[in-house]
């Protein structure tokens, strides 16, 4: 064996047994390990904060330990003068932990509204096309139990329905990539826990102060209620049980969509038959919601008020044509037709 390759292994190892030795760490190691139960390789996406630190910390022990090819990204969204400066930093920082990360920059303009959530759909979009180069299928992100409570009140507020309100899911899907959440029942302090120990360092984004911003002002909310006695862990407990009511309604969608459509790969497109649209109003809403959004290839469902409109031109036994979510969509005879919208 080389010198190089010596150095490395010792590296490997030293990183493993780091963990191993420390109680806490280790525990917290197992949970996550539990959680992720992934043998294919992956993706991870590392801002440079405590929980995306902790979270590339937690993933690269466990590809190691079980062998898993893993790919980590910084991306660069440009939206601050000195965000070249501190994705470089957050590189230095993980390679010191033997973590080798590329850094993603997004290019061209950037918006002036909804800022963090074009963002968020950017990271997603520059990550993915990584993954589809390197035959990845999965990408691992730091979604932990604060975001998840502060999702949840962020849909309530919207008057979302039952899947918006439960909508962080372990796993959930994005075109042929899957996004996979091990960290939502870590509280904060525990990942901050782990970068402490591990890193000793982080990246604190100005925007997670900034009040302008509804995810802030609603984190400031429940932090608020702690004061008053509020218990994550029992809101967490409701959120869970309204989950599980949401699978049992998804399985309804499975079984309506194998049944009542047939999908041309070859011609992407979506035929749905009259029976697909003689359920109840959430399966067939939910079917409708669901074949457009994966035609589409979009990571977000179009807007409830679209589906509703269709569903109700659907209804009205006329022929129509429209568009919604990067497909178009049109009714003749007893048939629904989805294409996929070419540009």
């Amino acid at each position: 064996m080389s010198l190089k390759n010596l150095s490395v292994t010792n590296k490997t190892h030293n990183l493993i047994n780091r963990t191993l030795k420390n109680t806490k760490l280790k525990n917290l190691f197992l949970k996550f390990s539990k959680n992720l139960n992934l043998n294919s390789s992956f993706a991870v996406g590392v801002s440079g904060g405590p929980d995306s630190l902790a979270l590339a910390y937690l993933c690269k022990v466990y590809a190691l330990k079980f062998g898993i090819k893993q790919k980590f990204y910084i991306v660069d969204h440009k939206l601050r003068s000195n965000s070249t400066k501190e994705a470089q930093h957050v590189k230095k920082l993980l390679k010191k932990n033997s973590i080798e990360a590329k850094i993603l920059t997004w290019r061209g303009a950037k918006p002036k509204s909804n800022i963090q959530a074009r963002a968020r759909e950017k990271r997603y979009d520059l990550i993915a096309k990584e993954c589809k180069k390197n035959n990845i299928k999965h990408i691992i992100i730091g979604h932990h139990l604060e975001d998840k409570l502060e999702n949840f009140i962020i849909r309530l507020t919207r008057g979302s329905g039952l899947r918006g309100l439960v909508s962080f899911n372990r796993k959930s899907s994005m075109s042929d990539i899957i996004i996979e959440r091990p960290l939502l029942n870590f509280k904060k302090n525990e990942l901050v826990f782990i970068t402490s120990h591990v890193f000793k360092d982080f990246i604190s984004d100005p925007s997670n102060e900034n009040q302008d911003f509804k995810r802030v002002r609603i984190r400031n909310f429940l932090k608020n209620l702690s004061l008053e006695g509020f218990d994550q862990n029992k809101f967490n407990k409701t959120i869970e049980n309204l989950s599980h009511s949401n699978t049992a309604i998804n399985e309804l969608v499975e079984k309506n969509i194998l049944l009542n459509s047939y999908y041309s790969r070859k011609r992407k497109i979506i035929y749905l038959n009259k029976e697909f649209f003689n359920q109840s109003n959430e399966v067939k809403f939910r079917s409708l919601s669901k074949c457009i959004k994966d035609l589409g290839a979009n990571y977000y469902f179009a807007r409830g008020n679209k589906i509703l409109r269709i569903i109700d031109l659907i209804n009205a036994n006329k022929t129509f044509k429209t568009s919604l979510g990067g497909c178009i969509i049109k009714k003749t005879n007893n048939t629904v037709i989805i294409n996929k919208e070419f540009h």
